[in-house]
């Protein structure tokens, strides 16, 4: 018997936490592969993956034994001295990646800091940009975390109000727009900061030759092209990067999420030497970032992911998940679209909003969010079988009939 209801914890958290998310009215107290319970024993399917988290569902046996492994022998020392992990882990992600150098750190929005920080000291050691003059090019409806200079580019207004003053050095351009881009550019431009896929808004994917284009503008220009992979990374649209669809090389990718595997948090960058080596001793740096622990579950988190070939399960099921919504032909829907296991149902404004369908699908035993007002995002672990699939999509035709 749980020592709490889902009833009691959810007000407690309400009168003691922040009231800066909005939950689904559901509490997780145990979960195992694409599976959830809550306190009273309800089981759920999650289609969310703590937003591409858990890609490899959660609880894998292979991770969580690396967890217990290297807890029982050291879990931090800081950057201070060297570690037995953090270079075997540096190596296995370079590697694995295709870039000369990585540089750790914890959470999605570090990884970005660290990437905009290495940008605008690229731009002015080696690019010769003039000192504080450094621009980076974002994109209209961009979401690449919650710092004060990242939410300082975002155009979303509820994550940017009221915590000005904003961070200068960004210029915002329309998402998979190459000739925006292109007129943006000026001698000062020292990066193109793009998510593959805009996963917080709503799973748009752009027009094929969108990555192209951008790397040819940067190829032209002597800028640095970045992708965020955070949510798109680590085998969630069918490639390990959403970049590799379309046959580009970025200068320095961002990662996360799905890199500490659903236990802990691990974020990296990797690009080659000639960005990297602006980085010297104390100009920055994480006392969490590399640490052992973190590197021993990022490690057992990419073998699993390559191990079970979850890219190509995300490919092969990605399509036929769209295939079935699709056909579906549900009046309330005007859209779906996605690439591998990241896909969005976009309601028409008759239906309502998408919340009531997704606490609809949370009655039925699938658990997905919304995301502005008029989209479900649908991303389960992508280590969910057909059946599982088939599973929730009974129930999500009878929510969206």
């Amino acid at each position: 018997m749980a020592e709490y209801t889902s009833l009691q914890l959810m007000e407690m958290e309400h009168e003691y936490g922040a009231h800066n998310y909005h939950p689904l009215e559901v509490v997780i107290a145990r979960a195992e592969g694409v599976w959830v319970w809550d306190p009273e024993g309800k089981k759920y399917m999650d289609c969310l993956a703590a937003y591409s988290a858990v890609n490899q569902g959660h609880r894998h046996p292979r991770i969580i034994q690396a967890l217990k492994d290297q807890a029982d022998r050291l879990t931090l020392t800081s950057r201070a001295f060297f570690n037995d992990r953090w270079p075997q882990f540096a190596r296995k992600l370079a590697q694995t990646v295709g870039k000369e150098m990585v540089l750790p750190m914890n959470t999605g929005a570090e990884a970005v800091e660290t990437a905009i920080k290495a940008a605008r000291r690229w731009g002015y050691e080696k690019k010769g940009v003039p000192a504080e003059q450094a621009e980076i090019i974002v994109m209209c409806e961009n979401f690449h975390g919650r710092t004060t200079t990242i939410v300082s580019f975002s155009t979303d207004d509820v994550a940017r109000a009221n915590y000005g003053p904003y961070t200068p050095g960004f210029k915002l351009v329309p998402y998979n727009d190459v000739e925006a881009v292109r007129s943006a550019i000026t001698p000062n431009t020292v990066a193109v900061l793009v998510e593959p896929i805009q996963g917080e808004a709503g799973v748009m994917v752009p027009d094929d030759g969108y990555l192209r284009g951008l790397r040819e503008v940067c190829d032209n220009s002597n800028t640095l092209l970045i992708c965020d992979e955070v949510q798109t990374g680590f085998c969630r649209t069918g490639k390990l990067f959403a970049f590799e669809h379309e046959g580009i090389v970025p200068d320095i990718i961002i990662m996360g999420k799905a890199l500490g595997g659903g236990v802990y948090p691990v974020s990296a960058i990797a690009a080659d030497k000639a960005v990297m080596e602006v980085f010297t001793p104390g100009s920055h740096g994480s006392t969490f970032g590399g640490n052992p622990l973190a590197c021993a579950v990022a490690e057992a988190s990419i073998d699993v992911l390559l191990d079970e070939d979850l890219a190509g399960n995300a490919q092969r099921l990605g399509e036929y998940f769209r295939e079935n919504l699709r056909r579906m032909n549900s009046p309330k829907v005007d859209i779906v679209r996605g690439k591998g296991l990241l896909n969005a149902v976009v309601m028409n404004r008759e239906a309502g909003k998408a919340r009531k369908y997704t606490t609809a699908l949370k009655e039925s035993g699938v658990l997905a969010k919304e995301t502005h007002d008029w989209i479900i995002r649908f991303a389960p672990p992508l280590t969910v079988t057909r059946d599982e699939l088939d599973w929730a999509l009974e129930r999500i035709r009878t929510v969206l009939a």
